[in-house]
Parts: structure tokens; sequence; C-alpha cells
């Protein structure tokens, strides 16, 4: 698989079928459409990242940087979002809901300042006190679940 920027320069040039923390500067990476369920971007740096369209249900994104990254209309799905920064991100329209067994997307200590979260689905997601929103929004009002993170997390 082959990462390039969006100035069409490559940036993860590599024969493993998934990334992983080895390979954690992947800012601006072209990955719009991309289907990477489970994959595993735990510490990577997304700043700026076009992740739009993009199915990463399952996926692993404990603490990382998403600051203003492209989601909208991604799929996340019982992913592990704990802790990551989703600063001036686009979430429009992305699925954070529950996944297809009924397991939740976890949100506790993410950052979503700035954030666009409009048509997103949240519903059953998690989040804890940590958590921090938008200016106004209501995470009730999205049928997301408090619940805090266990400290072996």
């Amino acid at each position: 698989m082959v990462i390039k920027n969006k100035k069409g320069e490559v940036i993860f040039d590599g024969e493993r079928t998934a990334l992983s923390i080895d390979d954690p500067d992947l800012r601006d990476a072209m990955l719009e459409g991309a289907v990477m369920q489970g994959v595993r971007f735990d510490g990577a740096n997304l700043e700026g990242a076009n992740l739009r369209g993009g199915d990463f249900y399952w996926g692993g994104f404990f603490m990382t940087n998403l600051t203003g990254a492209d989601l909208e209309g991604a799929q996340l799905q019982g992913a592990d979002l704990k802790e990551a920064n989703f600063t001036n991100a686009n979430l429009r329209n992305a699925n954070l809901g529950r996944d297809n067994l009924g397991g939740s997307t976890s949100l506790q200590g993410a950052i979503f300042t700035g954030a666009v979260l409009d048509g997103a689905n949240l519903e059953g997601a998690e989040y804890d006190a940590k958590t921090t929103f938008p200016a106004g929004f209501d995470p009730e009002k999205s049928k997301m679940v408090f619940k805090p993170a266990k400290e072996s997390d």
C-alpha cells in the first residue's frame, strides 16, 4: 500500500497490510474512500489527513492526532478513539455509532473542540468527563452514553 500526502509525496510505502505506531507521521495523508477495517493508527499523527468516506470500522485511533482531519462520511463504528484529538476536524455525517454487534465506539478523553459534528451518528458512543465537545454540543441529545474509562484502559 502506498499513501501519499496532499503534495503527492509518498509518506508510507510498505508491504504490510496494516499501519501501526511504527509509521507515526501521516500528516496530510490521502486516504479518501480507503477500506481499512480494524487498522491501528494508535498514537499516529494524522493532522490534516483526508479520511473522507473511509471505512475504519473497529479501527484503533487511541491518542491519535486528527487535528483538522477530514472524516466526513467516514465509518468509525466500534473504533477505539480514546484520547484522540479531533480539534477542528470535519466529522460531518460520520458514523461513530454502535457496531454490527451492538458494541460502542469509545470516545473517552477525546477532544472535539471546534470539530464539525453535523449529521454525525453518535448513538451509543461512550464518552466521559474528560471528553471535550464543540461549544453548544449536547451528547445526551445525540444519544451518547456517559461511561468513564477504566483505569486499566
